[in-house]
C-alpha cells in the first residue's frame, strides 16, 4: 500500500470514526443538547481535527441522517422482487418506514427537523442536495408501488400516483409524531402499526374507488 493511500484509508476511518461517534451521542442526548467537544472527545481527536472533516455540528448532524437513509434504502430494496399486491407492499414497506424510526427515535426528529428548517442547517453546496435526493428515493417507493397496482389494474386508473406518494408518506410521519415520543414505549410498535394498518386501508380503499 502506498503512502497516499494508506493516508487516504486513515483520513476515511477518522471520518466514519467521527460520524459513528455524533451518531451515538446525538440519538442518546438530542441534537441540541451535544456539542463539538463532546464529538472529539468521544472520537478521542482534537477538536480542531473535527473541523477538518466537517464544517459545523450542524453537518455532521445532516450527514449521519444522509447515511441511516440509505441504508434505509439499500434495506428496503428488495421490496419489489416481492410477488405481493399494492396495498400489501404499501402496508409492508410502511411498516418497515414507521419500524426504522422506532430503532432510533431521535433520528425521526433529525429528519423533521431538518425538512422544516433546512436553510438554518449550515450545510455544503453538496450536502444539500444528497439528503434531498436521498430521501426522495424513500418516497419515491410509494409511488412506485402504486404505478405497480395501476399496471395491475388494482388501482382506479385515474389517480395520481405521484401526489399520492407524498399524502401517504405525509400520513405516516403523523402517525409516528403522533405516538413516537409519548406513551410507554413497549406499547408504540403496536400502536403505530395498528394505526397505519387502519389509515391505510381507507386511503386504498379510496384509491381502489377514485
Amino acid at each position: 500500500m502506498g503512502l497516499l493511500e494508506r493516508r487516504g484509508k486513515e483520513k476515511d476511518g477518522r471520518r466514519k470514526l467521527i460520524l459513528k461517534s455524533a451518531r451515538s451521542l446525538f440519538l442518546e442526548k438530542g441534537f441540541n443538547n451535544v456539542t463539538v467537544d463532546e464529538i472529539a472527545k468521544f472520537s478521542e481527536l482534537g477538536k480542531g481535527s473535527i473541523y477538518l472533516y466537517f464544517n459545523s455540528k450542524e453537518e455532521i448532524y445532516a450527514q449521519v441522517l444522509l447515511n441511516d437513509i440509505e441504508k434505509f434504502n439499500q434495506h428496503t430494496s428488495g421490496l419489489f422482487n416481492k410477488k405481493k399486491s399494492a396495498a400489501d407492499l404499501l402496508v409492508e414497506f410502511s411498516y418497515a418506514y414507521a419500524d426504522f424510526f422506532l430503532n432510533d427515535s431521535e433520528l425521526f426528529r433529525i429528519l423533521m427537523i431538518y425538512m422544516l428548517q433546512p436553510g438554518q442547517m449550515n450545510l455544503s453546496e453538496e450536502l444539500n442536495p444528497q439528503i434531498i435526493k436521498a430521501n426522495n428515493k424513500s418516497i419515491d417507493v410509494f409511488g412506485k408501488i402504486l404505478e405497480l397496482g395501476l399496471e395491475s389494474k388494482e388501482l382506479h386508473a385515474n389517480i395520481n400516483s405521484k401526489q399520492n406518494q407524498y399524502a401517504i408518506w405525509g400520513l405516516l410521519n403523523g402517525i409516528i409524531s403522533l405516538y413516537l415520543f409519548s406513551g410507554l414505549k413497549v406499547k408504540r410498535k403496536e400502536k403505530i402499526r395498528t394505526t397505519i394498518k387502519s389509515a391505510l386501508e381507507v386511503f386504498i380503499k379510496g384509491l381502489k374507488q377514485a
